[in-house]
């Protein structure tokens, strides 16, 4: 079966991303690829033009699509945003000869179960479980089985290795590589008291383990849950798990990524 030459072109709304869209359709035209003005499953690459924003809504907007993305960073840090609007020409020509490499990015799965019914989530970034207007809430964590600490605090993030580097680390959390296969879990603001202990690092979970959050019963009407920025109300929350999904992202690399690299470039 042939090859595909499609590409979809997603972009937000302002004006440095429709002016680069524009451009970037006309020269991928004139290198013989094609572009629709419709999502195309069928396609072999999706283009995210904006901010790190954009790229996020983007893979949640066509549900996680299998065809790879890459980003073209017309927002301001742009960590999941390979290309620059400068460099379009460099970018098709590689993309022409196949000088692009595909990695797969880990996801967190999170399955939500209040008393009626349970809710599946699947965050790119980070899944994160707080109180609602900025209410101390309070969880019981385990890992797997094992019972871990009585939380009380502002909330806790659920953050894959290339979310890492996203709300978990202004919070205090660590850098994780991203081809490693785990979650990190932070604390936002914990409270130790004589009555709730709390972990006030981070911790690292393996991918073959789960991360079980019971809220207290006071707490079941008062959690938000944010994935990757989008938030939702749930009532009558009784338990939360979180885990490595078995679904992966493909992310279209041109040429070697360097991760210490954009790590110095963009936060240092």
């Amino acid at each position: 079966m042939e090859k595909s030459n499609t590409i979809n072109i997603i972009h937000n709304q302002n004006d440095d991303s429709r002016k680069t869209a524009k451009r970037l359709r006309e020269k991928l035209l004139n290198k013989g690829f094609k572009t629709t003005d419709y999502f195309d499953e069928d396609a072999f690459l999706n283009i995210c033009i904006g901010g790190d924003g954009a790229f996020l809504r983007a893979i949640h907007r066509f549900n996680f699509s299998e065809v790879p993305f890459i980003g073209i960073n017309t927002g301001h840090l742009g960590f999941f945003q390979e290309i620059s609007p400068d460099n379009l020409d460099n970018f098709i020509d590689k993309l022409s000869e196949g000088k692009y490499s595909i990695e797969k990015l880990y996801l967190v799965e999170g399955i939500v179960c209040t008393r009626t019914s349970c809710i599946e989530l699947l965050g790119i970034n980070e899944i994160v479980v707080k109180g609602i207007e900025s209410k101390t809430i309070h969880l019981n964590i385990s890992i797997n089985d094992t019972y871990l600490e009585r939380f009380s605090g502002d909330g806790i993030i659920i953050s894959t290795p290339m979310g890492s580097t996203g709300y978990n680390l202004s919070a205090g959390g660590s850098v994780v590589y991203p081809n490693l296969n785990v979650l990190q879990l932070t604390p936002l603001a914990p409270i130790n008291s004589k009555v709730y202990r709390s972990l006030t690092s981070s911790a690292i979970i393996p991918a073959n383990m789960y991360i079980k959050i019971n809220p207290e019963y006071r707490d079941e009407n008062s959690i938000l849950i944010v994935v990757d920025g989008k938030q939702y109300r749930f009532d009558n929350i009784v338990e939360m798990s979180f885990k490595v999904s078995d679904m992966r992202i493909n992310l279209l690399t041109i040429g070697k990524r360097n991760f210490w690299s954009d790590i110095k470039d963009k936060f240092l």
